[in-house]
């Protein structure tokens, strides 16, 4: 007899924001099948957004609601959950955790401990991390039998190498946890085992640059396997210009800007994470197909795409160099997946690495987008973080694979 639909294991992923809630529901087993996806959006304000994907149908449901918090998204979330069908046989919940710190790399079922380990880095991301906890405890006390496992977005970057991890500051810092963590770890994971299934374990054990191109856009160098550096560091305003975030900086900025205008600690942390990147430099829009569509007609929005490039070009030449050659070259996340000019410019005058884009392919958006004499090989793999948060639950968890009948 064929199992009923609800009675079929279920996995919640979840990934938490200050403002939002993303969730994705899955059939558990090896290989995870998406049923159901949603968004709780803008909580906090008066005209709160909430969407909900039925995976079998691809229709979506939107409506308008007032979220004061994140305790009432849990609320919202548990409605749509039932809307799916699913609610009853939920059998784990997986939490994308965006700080680890040194601790924790593999996914953790998550304990009292552990807990208290998060609230601890809270400081690190106060961004995210006291979301997520306030989600996680909200889920706890609706479903105390259920596990939750947290999965953490420094996991990836866990064993840099120490001229990649160390930040040339007093030693004594590194010691109170203050080092290049790197971020994206989900999305870098899910690629890499993407890379090995399309292309063998060589090349996925060959020298690799990952670029995980979106609204926080960063880059990673893979050798063997394994991550040697990456463009963000203690926090993820570092490395390339994102959408609202600014980068790098000279951290001379701080103090020239505290003595110039008065700026304090967090005017400045909010400045260079919220009014930054394509966003400051354009003065229009932190998304990059409005800059795109207005470069021909503002300088403004023409300078923050070539800035966005030519830090792309320069990191992937760092890394080869880091990485002493290159053999695959992946784009992927929002950015990466569907702007051709990007990845066009970002690889434009590396011929010299071996980089040879097929300009046609690239328009197309195929999965190997550089040329047949090409010495490296350009690729587009779209991310999947839920996924590979939801493959990681069933494996720390041991849950049951799907099954067809019983």
């Amino acid at each position: 007899m064929r199992q009923s639909t609800s009675e079929l294991p279920a996995i919640l992923v979840v990934n938490a924001g200050s403002s939002s809630v993303k969730w994705a529901l899955f059939e558990a087993g090896t290989s995870p099948v998406r049923v159901a996806a949603g968004r709780i959006e803008r909580i906090g304000l008066a005209d709160g957004i909430v969407t909900m994907t039925q995976g079998g149908t691809g229709q979506d449901q939107r409506r308008h609601a007032q979220i004061p918090n994140h305790a009432a998204a849990v609320q919202v979330l548990i409605e749509q959950l039932a809307q799916t069908g699913r609610g009853e046989s939920l059998q784990a919940i997986g939490h994308r955790v965006v700080h680890g710190g040194s601790r924790y790399a593999n996914p953790e079922h998550i304990s009292s401990p552990v807990m208290e380990e998060l609230r601890r880095l809270s400081p690190y991301d106060p961004e995210h991390l006291p979301a997520e906890l306030n989600l996680i405890e909200a889920l706890g006390q609706r479903y105390p039998n259920i596990p939750q496992v947290a999965c953490f977005d420094t996991g990836f970057h866990q064993h840099l190498p120490p001229v990649a991890r160390l930040i040339a500051i007093p030693r004594r810092y590194e010691k109170l946890g203050i080092r290049r963590y790197g971020f994206h770890g989900l999305s870098y994971a899910f690629l890499m085992e993407e890379l090995e299934r399309i292309a063998g374990r060589e090349a996925a054990r060959g020298k690799v640059i990952l670029a995980h191109l979106g609204n926080g856009a960063s880059m990673a160098a893979v050798r063997d396997g394994v991550s040697i550096d990456t463009t963000m560091g203690f926090t993820p305003a570092s490395g390339l210009p994102m959408s609202t975030r600014s980068g790098d900086l000279d951290p001379g900025l701080v103090s020239y800007l505290s003595k110039t205008e008065g700026m304090t600690a967090e005017q400045f942390h909010r400045m260079v994470h919220a009014k930054s990147g394509l966003l400051g430099l354009s003065e229009l829009s932190p998304d990059l197909r409005d800059l795109l569509a207005q470069e021909g007609r503002d300088t403004r929005a023409a300078e923050a795409v070539a800035v966005f490039c030519y830090h792309g070009k320069k990191w992937i030449g760092a890394y080869a160099a880091a990485l002493g050659g290159l053999d695959q070259l992946v784009f992927s996340g929002g950015i990466g997946e569907h702007a051709s000019a990007v990845r066009a410019r970002m690889c434009e005058g590396l011929e010299f690495l071996g980089i040879d884009l097929d300009h046609a392919r690239n328009e197309a958006h195929a999965p190997v987008i550089s040329g047949p004499g090409s010495r490296v090989t350009v690729r587009v793999i779209p991310t999947d973080e839920e996924r590979h948060i939801a493959q990681s639950v069933c494996r720390l968890l041991a849950l049951p694979a799907r099954s067809g009948t019983t």
